[in-house]
């Protein structure tokens, strides 16, 4: 066999994945803390090396997993890092993938065994190498995202309050929703079912609980529309 790319320089490619998740107040981000040099010991985003077998997206679906336990879950492919000295141990393209998942699903074993914590996209600690730009990048892909359909399903319990719905678009633009406005333009797109049951836990009189219709909200994105708040 004649290898015809032997003069070539080879690189590592490495997939890194923020992973997204909302406790019912604020957005919030998975991060572990790193068990190997260079930056031992330091948070850092959840990562590995791409494997011979593997494209990009498999690459990606074994790492949440290993941290997660959770499969088949929303992710998209955000961008590639190429600096040359990104990372100082050997020269390193990495791909970036964001996901969203359900905190309260997710296999706690797996976060002890990773030494990873939630932190609030507000109050994130110093990160290794590039991937502060990383959780940059995937927090404006998903305010985009945000005018585009509604984010709910990974990120929402199966029923929701129409509070913790305004919380969590709230968290992922960093700003204050009118509430009236949010919940008028939000009820127009048909995409909700007013369940009967209440969330007694927010007032006296309770809060009406909510889910998604997936039916309409399938029909919608396909059909594409505009959800500007």
């Amino acid at each position: 066999m004649i290898y015809k790319y032997q003069s070539e320089d080879k690189v590592l490619l490495a997939v890194d994945c923020i992973i997204f998740g909302f406790d019912e107040e604020d957005l919030k981000i998975l991060l572990i803390k790193r068990n190997f040099e260079p930056e031992k010991g330091k948070w850092s985003l959840m990562g590995g090396f791409l494997k011979n077998n593997e494209d990009l997206n498999m690459a990606a679906n074994r790492i949440l997993f290993q941290l997660t336990g959770f499969e088949q879950i929303y992710m998209e492919q955000l961008y590639a890092f190429s600096e040359i000295d990104r990372d100082p141990a050997e020269r390193t393209i990495s791909v970036a993938y964001f996901a969203l998942i359900n905190i309260k699903k997710h296999d706690k074993t797996l976060i002890d065994k990773h030494s990873a914590k939630w932190f609030s996209v507000t109050e994130l600690p110093e990160l290794i190498f590039d991937h502060s730009q990383m959780i940059s990048k995937a927090i404006a892909r998903l305010r985009y995202k945000t005018s585009k359909k509604p984010i709910g399903f990974e990120l929402l319990p199966e029923k929701f309050t129409m509070r913790q719905l305004q919380k969590l678009y709230e968290s992922i633009l960093g700003e204050e929703l009118d509430k009236r406005n949010f919940i008028n333009k939000t009820k127009a797109l048909d995409i909700l079912i007013k369940l009967k049951e209440k969330d007694m836990n927010s007032s006296r009189k309770g809060s009406f609980l909510y889910k998604f219709d997936a039916t309409k909200y399938k029909e919608k994105v396909e059909e594409g529309f505009s959800f500007k708040l």
